[in-house]
């Protein structure tokens, strides 16, 4: 089977394009191609911001140039800078072989999974944690925003926050999520799920509800990213594994971590009607099976 085939919508070669390009670029592109070059391994890992601050640029200058190699932004050219460099196997699993058996490929799956569950574990800001009940329990209604893989654990969320009592909806489409925003007012909290903190959706989003007053919260991988720029309040997740692969699992575990911890802190601290309501809502749910 041919493992180089290119398919549509992708990009390939993209330091060749770079270098292609660097006589003419002016001089902050050619920071940030310089810097791409000199750093391509590194910058696979990085979110815009970081490529931005470390080039001595702008987002919008990175993204720019981006858009010059013929890429929609940055996420696409970190994508194609993973493919030049790594295995094909990797954007599977970024330690899995081709000659892996079934025993190695489960043991590497889960010793990823739980190292991420612990360096999120170190990763998350108790006081982070602590203002975030605080602006779940006190809001009059809670909005959570995912978008694609975040999708699920958005919808997630929202259940879980239901059945403790909390007055939660749950918006997975871009537009929809818009004009939720764009209609929140002081009194609503918006829970955000983005692993990069770079989806432009997810941003734009979160962006339109906190200049309409309200308390934002954003779950996003370490490290700095545009959406931080929109969040009141950071709850940080620590999962290496999206440095390859676009769809990850490992960073979806480690948010549906963040959640839980989150949902039992918010039961916690309003036990009585936490345990009413679960109560009253398993009754409910207890009618849906034999």
């Amino acid at each position: 089977m041919n493992t180089d085939r290119t398919e549509p919508g992708q990009l390939s070669g993209i330091l060749d394009r770079i270098a292609a390009l660097r006589p003419n670029l002016p001089p902050t592109a050619g920071r940030i191609a310089d810097f791409i070059t000199a750093n391509a391994a590194d910058v696979v890992h990085m979110s815009v911001t970081e490529v931005a601050e470390r080039s001595g640029s702008s987002e919008g200058s990175v993204i720019g140039l981006c858009q010059q190699l013929g890429a929609r932004g940055f996420q696409q050219v970190k994508i194609a800078i993973a493919r030049d460099l790594v295995q094909p196997v990797q954007f599977i699993h970024e330690d899995l072989e081709p000659n892996d058996d079934l025993g190695t490929v489960v043991e590497k799956i889960f010793r990823s999974d739980l190292q991420a569950l612990h360096d999120t574990q170190k990763a998350l800001d108790l006081g982070q944690l602590s203002r975030a009940v605080a602006a779940i329990s006190k809001a009059s209604r809670v909005e959570v925003f995912g978008i694609g893989s975040a999708a699920t654990i958005a919808e997630d969320a929202n259940y879980r926050l239901l059945r403790i009592g909390i007055n939660s909806r749950a918006t997975v489409d871009s537009h929809v999520q818009a004009i939720t925003a764009a209609l929140c007012t002081p009194d609503v909290t918006v829970l955000t799920i983005s692993h990069s903190g770079s989806t432009i959706e997810t941003l734009t989003a979160t962006r339109l509800a906190k200049e309409a007053g309200a308390t934002t919260i954003a779950v996003t991988n370490f490290g700095k990213s545009p959406i931080l720029s929109h969040a009141d309040i950071v709850l940080n997740t620590l999962a290496r594994e999206t440095q390859f692969r676009t769809e990850a699992m490992t960073s979806r575990i480690a948010q549906l971590a963040i959640i839980d911890a989150l949902i039992a802190a918010l039961a916690l601290a309003d036990y009585d009607r936490a345990v009413s309501t679960i109560e009253r809502t398993f009754d409910v749910l207890s009618t849906k099976r034999v």
